[in-house]
């Protein structure tokens, strides 16, 4: 009787070890998105044959928990002047792990792209956006931005969208001011509002 007990109890720690065993062996993937502390965007106004005029200047937003998780992230509002076109570029920061993310989105350009949406470029738009990163690749990195000669209001919001895992071939995907672009799948690293005003 002893020796069938101790046989049974063999027998069920062998089935328990097997089974998590194989639950070890097989991982579910996991897909994280990108932790961002710090956007920065940066203009550079051009004339019409794309030439470079004056400098250069930036805005930023940071928080230092990370802008999708923080509670209050610092941003600067975005003054830009009516009739004018820019060349907007964006660099996104991981300060706590001391990461350049802009590096990593451009090397994953096949699974990132940026939106701009807000009142800024949806609705009664006051800015125009075009891609323009390196080789046609849609990705929002760099951009052209024009802005309204006799905009209908003074006042308005930028908002920039980074999804990861998307299907760029979805349509509509290709329009940088996609406001269905949860129908293209995937999910969001970055989704923040810059205050606009025009002068």
């Amino acid at each position: 009787m002893k020796t069938t007990n101790k046989l049974y109890l063999i027998a069920l720690a062998l089935v328990s070890l097997n089974f998590s065993s194989c639950s070890s062996d097989d991982p579910v993937p996991e897909n994280d998105g990108e932790l961002i502390t710090d956007v920065t965007l940066t203009f550079q106004e051009i004339d019409e044959n794309g030439n470079a005029v004056g400098d250069s200047f930036d805005f930023t937003a940071s928080d230092p928990q990370g802008i999708e998780v923080g509670s209050a992230p610092t941003i600067e509002t975005v003054t830009l002047t009516k009739g004018k076109t820019y060349q907007m570029s964006i660099e996104v920061y991981n300060s706590i792990a001391d990461e350049d993310i802009t590096e990593e989105i451009l090397e994953e350009s096949d699974e990132h792209q940026f939106y701009f949406l807000g009142t800024a470029f949806v609705g009664s738009p006051v800015l125009s956006y075009a891609y323009d990163d390196e080789g046609g690749v849609l990705l929002g990195l760099k951009g052209i931005v024009t802005v309204a000669s006799t905009p209908a209001t003074n006042n308005a919001t930028m908002r920039i969208l980074l999804r990861h895992d998307l299907d760029k071939d979805y349509p509509g995907a290709d329009n940088p001011n996609f406001e269905g672009y949860a129908q293209a799948g995937g999910e969001s690293d970055l989704d923040i509002s810059f205050p606009l005003i025009l002068e």
